[in-house]
This record gives C-alpha cells, sequence and structure tokens, in this order.
C-alpha cells in the first residue's frame, strides 16, 4: 500500500526532531510553507501535524504556531505498524541503522494457535518471525500465525489488538536480551475477515521502556487511507500555523 502524503510529511520532521535536527522549542514552518515545499494541499500538511501531535513530538500554541516539544517521548503509532513495512515504521523512528530480518516456516497447530486460528488441532500452518535491530541492539519480534490457505493480511476486514506487561516468550526473551522475570510490551493482534474468520494472528514484544505510550488509529480499507478529502470551500480562512 502507497504510504500516504501526510505519513510521509509527518515521518520526516519526526526523524529531524528526534535525532536533535530540530531541537525542542522550535517553531515548525508555516502549513502554507510545508505544503509549498512538498507540493501538497494544507489539508494534508493538517493532517501531517495532527500526526506529530499525537505522537507527542510537537506543541501547537495558538495565534503562534507549532513547536517541536521541549521532552521527546517516543509513541508508537498504528498507522506506522500497519502501512509501512518495519524497515520504514522503525526507520522513522531513528537515524540509526535498522536491520530486519525475517525466517519463514511451516508447523503444526498447537492447542492454543489452533483455537485462535480456528483450524485443527496438528493441522499445519505457517509462522513468519521477524526480528529488528537498531545499530545492532534489539527492539522488536514478532511471531506472526497463519493458515496455509491465507497469504498476508489481503482481505482483512478487521484488526484486533490487545496490549499489556508480561513476561516474554523463551524466544522473544533471548533476542530481547530480556532478563528473567523481566517484562516486555506484549501486542497481540488478530487480522480478521469480514465473517470473522481469522486471517493472520500476531504476537509482538519490545523493550517494556521503548515507547512511553501507544496510540491506535487505523483502517484496513485502502480507500479509507487515501489522501484526506479536500473539503468543500468555505468562507472560513485555513490557518497558516
Amino acid at each position: 500500500m502507497p504510504e500516504p502524503a501526510y505519513v510521509a510529511i509527518a515521518g520526516k520532521y519526526a526523524r529531524q526532531i528526534r535525532t536533535g535536527a530540530l531541537p525542542p522549542g522550535t517553531q515548525l514552518p508555516s502549513y502554507a510553507e510545508i505544503a509549498e515545499r512538498n507540493g501538497v494541499s494544507q489539508i494534508v500538511v493538517r493532517h501531517a501535524v495532527k500526526l506529530l501531535l499525537s505522537q507527542g513530538l510537537v506543541r501547537s500554541v495558538e495565534r503562534r504556531g507549532t513547536f517541536v516539544a521541549d521532552r521527546i517521548d517516543l509513541v508508537r503509532l498504528a498507522p506506522e505498524r500497519q502501512m509501512e513495512s518495519p524497515e520504514t515504521s522503525f526507520g522513522q523512528e531513528t537515524d540509526r541503522e535498522v536491520k530486519v530480518e525475517r525466517t519463514s516456516k511451516r508447523l503444526s497447530a498447537t492447542e492454543t494457535l489452533a483455537e485462535i486460528l480456528g483450524v485443527h488441532l496438528g493441522e499445519e500452518i505457517t509462522q513468519i518471525t521477524t526480528r529488528a535491530s537498531e545499530d545492532g541492539r534489539p527492539i522488536s519480534i514478532s511471531d506472526a500465525y497463519q493458515p496455509l490457505d491465507t497469504e498476508g493480511t489481503e482481505g482483512a476486514a478487521f484488526l484486533e489488538e490487545t496490549i499489556a506487561d508480561r513476561l516474554p516468550a523463551q524466544t522473544h526473551a533471548a533476542w530481547l536480551n530480556t532478563p528473567d522475570g523481566a517484562l516486555v510490551k506484549h501486542v497481540r493482534q488478530r487480522f480478521l475477515a469480514r465473517d470473522d474468520r481469522v486471517l493472520m494472528a500476531c504476537d509482538i514484544s519490545f523493550p517494556l521502556d521503548r515507547y512511553s505510550a501507544f496510540v491506535f488509529r487505523m483502517s484496513l480499507d485502502p480507500e479509507a487511507e487515501a489522501e484526506p478529502a479536500e473539503p468543500e470551500p468555505t468562507a472560513e480562512p485555513i490557518p497558516t500555523a
């Protein structure tokens, strides 16, 4: 799925903020200036700034403009996870080298996986493990499971996510170098078809201290994730900052 312009613009400013290229207190250009530089409308810029606000990277001051936040917290945003590859998503969070490795294998469904996926016990399923690191430091690991007759999340209509602090699976603890008894930030995802059939189930682990918050905003409808629609013209002027 192509990356919407507002996500790309927000990602560009997010990298500059997180790497210190834009220090705390720096004022961002006006909506009009950002729109002109990127060849987009001010409506697209408004959505990009809204994304930065939701990540805690900037603050808005009435009648003055948008400024880099005084204290930067790393917030995990749903569209970055669902609409982009891990390489792009993690790359927007840092200027350091991000490496993503994937392995795939087939295995027999355990009782738990059979119940989650709605398949028979012992039925063959696919497992895809994705490991991500930043300058050699492990930052994420995920296991995705799906029936053999499905591929990716094509055809998914709904996404369920459950987030919790919990003890990691042994393989996740080993990759993240989690001390014995320490917790990780765990996300369980289920991608469902319109008939509630599970197309994919994922278990994702992050270091407990990597993100200060998770923001959930997503759509699995490609048309809904198209560029924000231009509003009907009105007499009210569009703010420039």
